[in-house]
């Protein structure tokens, strides 16, 4: 641990309770909460949805909004208390002394200015006498800082034209731009490849060691944590549960809810252990042969002669066995998304076949290919798969409309039997998604994609946006619904234990061809791929076996 050993902590937090005020009534958020930060230390605090963490971050930056209050307890920064500090005083501290990083790199920058713009702004209201060539200047060295290659030719460059891990580092390099004492880093790196993250994490931590900056890391994430953190507050509905260092928490949980969490990561088992390989059918239930897409060559960029296609899919075939689940895993930008929705009708292909269950489809017509229908999806986030304005019930009985050909081949009670399969309790039929939890939302869009009865289910990345705890949950649902109806499935993600976990067989895709393919034991066994070793390689090794 690299603490400091002073006495008095760079950040002290006491007996901390956090209200919300309704229209009605007081919901208490955070319940008495104390922990303390010293120079140079990386303290985690982790949680699931609910549990307070981010809550305790925005109070410490003073970004509560009105309808919080701090009702009791006290923020301590370098021996001041910060509930004494008027909002003038509070808001000098922001960018200078506390900043802040964001989940949401993409919403965290403005899609308007150039990342040296952003840059710029920042550094300018902080320093207002600096010339444009010093803030120039400045911001390049930021850049080059959080590790972005080019960054003199970067800094005139659009959030748009940079990949998810650039954008991050870039959030990074704002939140440098004041010489803050302390970072606070809400989730940042649950938007990001495993590889991506550990990129992100590497830059963190290489930035305590040198600066001496103190950073608090709130995640859901185990992984992150045992990445970077020295220290480790556990949190569960507000409540802190156990606090110690990292190493402690990891190997020797006190509580029993820290020791739940632990238990909920999935593990990668990467011995070479030779499993059952996938049995090949003469009539696999699905072929791709040769599959095609590329973006960026549209006619209005022809007008001004800078067309610049730009494959997403190159030459990419496979089979899916019936009854067999095939994953699919690659970073950002791999292709795996986009063949996902070219599989559930929802994307053409420029050039390929795909035939499912015998019959050759036409994948150059969008919905009108054969595919739409027959091929269901699971999305990634459940909030945004449900329609707002119908109840589960009425979500579910729409599947039924578009299955049963006739009104009287209609049966409500399928509506009760797929909610009891699927662990809903009947009282949630009546229900709206936003009076759902996000594990019970999931559920729901597991059971539409059922109900639908299709000759093959595309799930993509429908687990990420999920508590660990949670997320265990579908993955054990996904696999029994798997096995007891032999569904054959498509399944997308870019967690390697999952995937190994649920799937037969598993392709890597790498800037849009196919890169890696094999029964699972064997590409995270006994496969050589470089690039295949380099994602295994990504992940915390304490989950790894």
């Amino acid at each position: 641990m690299s603490a400091s050993t002073t006495t008095t902590p760079l950040l002290d937090v006491r007996d901390l309770t956090l209200r919300h005020n309704g229209r009605s009534d007081q919901t208490t958020i955070v319940r008495n909460v104390s922990f303390t930060l010293g120079r140079g230390e990386v303290l985690g605090i982790i949680g699931e949805s609910g549990a307070g963490k981010s809550t305790i971050g925005n109070a410490i930056i003073g970004l509560m909004g009105k309808s919080f209050e701090q009702s009791s307890g006290t923020i301590r920064l370098d021996g001041t208390a910060l509930e004494s500090l008027g909002d003038r005083e509070r808001r000098a501290l922001r960018g200078r002394t506390i900043a802040s990083i964001f989940q949401d790199h993409t919403s965290s920058l403005d899609p308007l200015m150039t990342i040296g713009a952003q840059l710029g702004e920042t550094i300018s209201a902080i320093n207002s006498n600096l010339p444009r060539s010093e803030i120039r200047s400045r911001a390049i060295e930021l850049l080059g800082r959080v590790g972005i290659t080019d960054p003199a030719g970067r800094h005139d460059s659009y959030p748009h034209q940079l990949s998810g891990g650039q954008r991050q580092r870039v959030v990074i390099a704002i939140a440098l731009a004041g010489s803050p004492s302390i970072i606070v880093a809400d989730e940042p790196t649950s938007a990001l490849d495993a590889t991506v993250q550990k990129q992100i994490l590497e830059i963190l931590r290489g930035l305590v060691d040198a600066t001496g900056l103190s950073l608090i890391l709130i995640t859901h994430d185990m992984g992150v944590v045992a990445a970077i953190a020295d220290r480790v507050l556990v949190m569960k509905d507000g409540e802190m549960v156990e606090q110690n260092a990292t190493s402690a928490v990891l190997e020797n949980p006190e509580e029993a809810y820290t020791r739940q969490l632990l238990s909920a990561v999935p593990r990668l088992r990467v011995s070479p252990a030779a499993g059952p390989s996938p049995q090949e059918d003469t009539a696999p239930i699905l072929v791709v042969e040769n599959l095609s897409r590329s973006f960026g060559g549209g006619s209005f960029r022809n007008l001004f002669g800078r067309a610049s296609a730009k494959f997403a899919l190159d030459d990419v075939s496979f089979r899916v066995q019936r009854g067999s689940v095939l994953g699919i895993v690659g970073e950002s930008g791999s292709g795996k998304t986009t063949i996902g929705r070219i599989l559930a009708g929802l994307e053409t292909g420029d050039a390929g076949n795909v035939a499912l269950d015998g019959r050759a489809c036409d994948i150059s017509r969008k919905g009108r290919g054969g595919l739409l229908g027959h091929v269901q999806m699971i999305f990634q986030d459940p909030s945004l798969s449900l329609n707002p304005r119908m109840t589960v019930a009425e979500t579910l009985g729409e599947c039924l409309c578009y299955t049963a050909k006739e009104e009287g081949q209609r049966n409500p009670e399928e509506i009760t039997a797929m909610t009891d399969r699927m662990g809903l309790a009947r009282i949630l039929l009546s229900r709206y998604p936003h009076q759902l939890s996000g594990g019970q939302k999931q559920r729901v869009c597991i059971a539409r994609a059922l109900l639908a009865r299709p000759a093959l289910i595309v799930a993509d990345e429908p687990t990420s946006a999920l508590d660990v705890s949670v997320q265990a949950e579908i993955v054990a649902l996904l696999k029994q619904t798997v096995r007891e109806n032999a569904l054959s499935m498509v399944f997308i993600s870019h967690d390697l234990a999952i995937v190994q976990d649920i799937c037969d067989a598993v392709c890597i895709m790498k800037d849009g061809r196919m890169e890696d393919f094999g029964p699972s034991d064997f590409i995270f066994g006994r496969s050589e791929n470089a690039y295949t070793r380099r994602l295994i390689d990504a992940r915390p090794k304490i989950f790894t076996h």
